[in-house]
């Protein structure tokens, strides 16, 4: 497909180590569209247990910590009692046409086949990037006026029945040194102090003095009940 992910994005430590790992571990949670033979979109989904001791909230590190949870528990054996997205991804060409309304519920259907009631979703809300200096608590508290989420993600998710629980402050943490931001990014990188990225949710931190640059982005969990059509 045709990603039209950030390319900062990618370099996520947790997702280069497991997300190319999801598929083949956990295919019953992952589906896709084709158009004519070709992919054209993908969803992602793990199992995990979420109702042992100190499980029983989504937690802060929202995206980095579900795929950790789910190879754990599926190493040690433990009980599926949810599923997380980790991604809808649509082809660039593909963008406008619906598709992520389909691939949402192809995933809640996906993991009420397995027995999942609930599907939790670190929501990563597509216009958030053109305001990185609003707190997120801020930014999903704004409704339109008939009272559904102005972002167009959360907007998607509230329609599909879908409940805003809270902010994943840490939900992904990408850190690298200037020289690396700068190949990323193609921004300078050479001063201290808070840098606007495209496509990023909040500002990266760089300290040139210590050489090294952190983003921290946050997320929004979202929970969706999780029952099969078929």
């Amino acid at each position: 497909m045709h990603e039209t992910w950030p390319a900062f994005m990618t370099h996520d430590p947790i997702g280069e180590a497991l997300l190319g790992r999801v598929p083949e571990e956990f295919p019953q949670y992952c589906v896709m569209a084709t158009d004519g033979g070709r992919v054209v979109a993908r969803g992602q989904s793990v199992p995990f247990d979420a109702e042992s001791p100190g499980r029983e909230e989504a937690p802060d590190r929202g995206w980095d910590a579900v795929p950790v949870r789910a190879f754990d528990d599926h190493r040690h054996r433990r009980p599926t009692t949810a599923a997380s997205a980790l991604d809808i991804t649509i082809d660039a060409d593909h963008l406008g046409r619906g598709l992520s309304h389909h691939m949402l519920a192809a995933l809640r259907d996906a993991a009420g086949r397995q027995g999942c009631g609930t599907l939790l979703a670190p929501v990563r809300p597509t216009a958030k990037h053109r305001e990185p200096r609003v707190p997120m608590d801020d930014y999903i508290r704004r409704r339109r006026d008939d009272g559904l989420p102005a972002d167009p993600w959360l907007d998607v998710h509230v329609k599909a029945g879908g409940v805003i629980e809270k902010v994943a402050p840490a939900s992904m943490t990408i850190s690298g040194s200037p020289a690396e931001w700068r190949q990323w990014t193609g921004l300078p990188f050479d001063r201290k102090g808070e840098v606007e990225v495209p496509g990023a949710l909040v500002p990266v931190h760089c300290d040139t003095a210590h050489d090294h640059a952190v983003y921290v982005e946050p997320n929004v969990w979202v929970r969706h009940t999780a029952t099969s059509r078929s």
